[in-house]
């Protein structure tokens, strides 16, 4: 019998609302290692084999607000990080006083950063050439 039932309930309810917080869509900042860097960005896919994102390096984030505040043409990368590399994933959220990245982003260009880094809606209305379903060849 567990010394401590109530703990082993509280855990599992927390493994399971942390990984509920790491779904496509979800904002977040990931720290990689080998070599060390930075990525903010959104969800696309996240499995044991790696994270699949749609973003930036965290060192280009200022230029790339000015580029979307000045209605540059922009393309966020799609990247995928093998799980060996990422050190640490966390949400992008508000620390105390501070803006999350997010809201820095929403606040400088008044735009929802999801909605700018949404690879399909995003990439499919730029270049719908990329993603229309390639015809048959006839045979004949």
């Amino acid at each position: 019998m567990p010394k401590h039932p109530q703990r082993e309930g509280d855990t599992s309810a927390a493994r399971s609302s942390a990984s509920a917080a790491f779904v496509p869509g979800s904002m977040v900042v990931v720290t990689l290692g080998n070599p060390r860097d930075k990525f903010w960005g959104m969800i696309l896919a996240l499995a044991p084999e790696g994270l699949s994102m749609s973003g930036l390096e965290l060192a280009s984030f200022e230029d790339f607000v000015v580029m979307v505040k000045d209605g540059e043409s922009v393309t966020p990368a799609v990247v995928f990080f093998p799980m060996h590399r990422i050190e640490r994933i966390e949400l992008d959220l508000p620390d105390g006083n501070l803006p999350s990245l997010s809201q820095r982003f929403s606040a400088k260009t008044g735009l929802d950063p999801t909605e700018v880094l949404d690879f399909p809606d995003a990439h499919a209305q730029k270049h719908p050439s990329h993603f229309a379903p390639r015809e048959a060849k006839d045979p004949a």
